[in-house]
């Protein structure tokens, strides 16, 4: 027997079918969210005070369930700092330019470490850092810069965020909006991931090497001075000694808390207060050794840099993400039991609804996936609708009856590739300037590696869910 779809299903329908829309358009849709909740809540409630008190509401809601990751990422921020300014950034990482021989060892070298170091830092910050440090080397044995800025873009905002497995900021979002564990999420990601990556770097690199022997790429050091001049002026705080002693313990600090992650079986929460922990104790002790009498004045710099990185970050996220959280008990709660009885929330209705009434197979749920989650990419943020892919994940899965976790992992992996900072020009900025290129053409080069990635990758989950 079927759930009766009343009023406030069919504008729930409306608001996600005009949030993509605007997203196409390349809109922003965070007042298109406000605006939903309101509605939903003044047909729910009938009462306009209600209404309005619901969409601050809905806000505090999204806040709790974001709250830890947006903590985490300001405090990785926040630590990543000092450590840039002392120099144990730049320690950690310059064994690595041995290795680094060709122009092939240039872009893999780059990557790999670049996805490492996004694992525990995010890109953003490891952007800056791989760009000091090995930007100058890969150019000058024979990687273009483009070549670079595309490695770090693949491997860092691509891979190492769109599975995101250490922080596990990502996960969280569509896990919470598909209302499933975020280990379900992790591991069904994982052949995603792997797939979506080896398919897009190895093409990638494969278009990049033959423009190279055909001589449309060349190498130009003359943009990069500046870079490197500016970094040469600031003396590091630190001793040689004391830089070295950090670079090997802060690694060290990260595995002991992977190896602690597996053999007490922390996910989530848990697994984001260890990393966030550590960070804070990091930042703390080389705050102090660094700046000595201001050490404590410092720490609280850092903090609050990291803290405005953080919420910069996530402030478009909490609206968008308090609306899509409406699809499951946050209407309950917020809202009151005034959906029809057996109802078990609106995103829950729709799926039963649909499969009652449309044909729905496994080739169609996972197209369907990649085009919503690609399209919730399309503002560059790549986090802001992630939500909407997990609904969406939810939602068909219910109607094909199995494959809940493949989906959402794979609308998050189709949202972060594309506005994560692969794809969309205004995302690409960072990695862009570092290596001094066009942020368009950097898009321009990743278009055709990632989109043949997303293809191979939709083909695969088919035959997983």
């Amino acid at each position: 027997m079927g759930i009766e779809l009343v009023g406030i299903h069919w504008i729930y329908i409306l608001f996600i079918i005009l949030i993509i829309g605007f997203m196409i358009m390349r809109r922003d849709t965070t007042l298109i969210c406000v605006i939903g909740i309101f509605i939903i809540g003044l047909v729910a409630t009938q009462s306009l005070p209600e209404s309005i008190s619901g969409v601050f509401n809905s806000f505090i809601y999204a806040i709790k369930e974001l709250l830890g990751t947006i903590l985490v990422i300001s405090l990785i921020v926040a630590m990543s700092s000092v450590l840039t300014k002392t120099g144990i950034n730049e320690m950690m990482i310059t064994p690595f330019t041995k290795l680094i021989r060709t122009p092939g060892l240039a872009f893999w070298v780059v990557g790999i470490l670049m996805m490492i170091i996004s694992w525990f830092f995010w890109p953003s910050p490891a952007v800056a850092l791989i760009g000091a440090v090995l930007l100058p080397v890969a150019v000058r044995v024979g990687l273009p810069a483009l070549g670079v800025a595309m490695a770090m873009n693949l491997f860092g905002h691509g891979i190492a965020l769109s599975g995101d497995y250490i922080i596990q900021g990502a996960p969280k979002l569509t896990s919470s909006a598909a209302g499933i564990p975020i280990g379900d999420v992790m591991t069904a990601s994982i052949p995603l991931v792997i797939v979506m990556g080896v398919v897009t770097t190895v093409t990638a690199f494969w278009f990049l090497r033959r423009d190279m022997k055909k001589g449309k790429l060349k190498n130009d050091l003359t943009a990069l001075q500046p870079i490197y001049e500016s970094d040469s002026k600031e003396p590091y705080m630190l001793s040689l000694g004391t830089r070295k002693l950090f670079a090997i313990l802060i690694p060290l600090l990260f595995i002991g808390d992977v190896v602690a992650m597996v053999l007490l079986k922390l996910q989530g929460g848990d697994a984001t207060a260890l990393i966030g922990g550590t960070c804070i104790f990091i930042m703390g002790l080389v705050s102090l050794l660094a700046h000595r009498n201001e050490g404590l004045e410092k720490s609280t710099s850092y903090l609050l840099e990291g803290f405005q990185f953080g919420f910069k970050v996530f402030g478009p996220v909490i609206p968008i993400a308090a609306f899509f959280y409406l699809g499951d008990s946050a209407f309950f709660d917020l809202f009151g039991k005034v959906l029809p009885a057996g109802s078990q929330g609106i995103v829950n209705d729709l799926g039963v609804a649909l499969a009652q009434s449309v044909p729905v197979n496994k080739a169609i749920s996972s197209i369907t996936l990649t085009t919503v989650g690609a399209i919730t990419g399309l503002d560059g943020s790549g986090f802001s609708g992630i939500s909407l892919a997990g609904s969406v994940a939810h939602l068909f899965s219910i109607a094909l009856g199995t494959g809940i976790a493949t989906l959402t992992a794979l609308g998050q992996l189709a949202a972060i590739w594309v506005g994560g900072g692969t794809l969309i020009p205004w995302a690409l900025i960072p990695a862009a300037a570092i290596c001094g290129v066009s942020p368009f053409e950097l898009a321009r080069r990743n278009l055709k590696p990632v989109l043949i990635g997303l293809a191979v990758t939709t083909i695969v989950a088919m035959f997983l869910i």
